[in-house]
């Protein structure tokens, strides 16, 4: 499945480090999520190195916790 900007990421708090802590709800596995670029409009929601990110998988009871690795003008990369 692909990445909507219909359905984004939620910033869910600001951390008082500048870093932010971010949810994600998908029926895309984490190992997907986490590709280069799947997240298209990262720049456009405020995506930032550093920040948190949960990512949820709809088919299973699974969270992934990943960190926000890069972001460019195509999207960003999560670890």
């Amino acid at each position: 499945m692909a990445y909507s900007t219909s359905n984004p990421p939620v910033k869910q708090a600001q951390g008082i480090d500048g870093f932010s802590i971010w949810a994600y709800k998908s029926a895309d596995a984490a190992a997907t999520v986490k590709a280069a670029n799947y997240i298209t409009n990262a720049l456009d929601l405020g995506l930032k190195v550093g920040d948190l990110f949960l990512i949820a998988d709809t088919n299973t009871p699974l969270a992934t916790l990943a960190i926000v690795s890069a972001v460019t003008a195509s999207g960003s990369t999560l670890t």
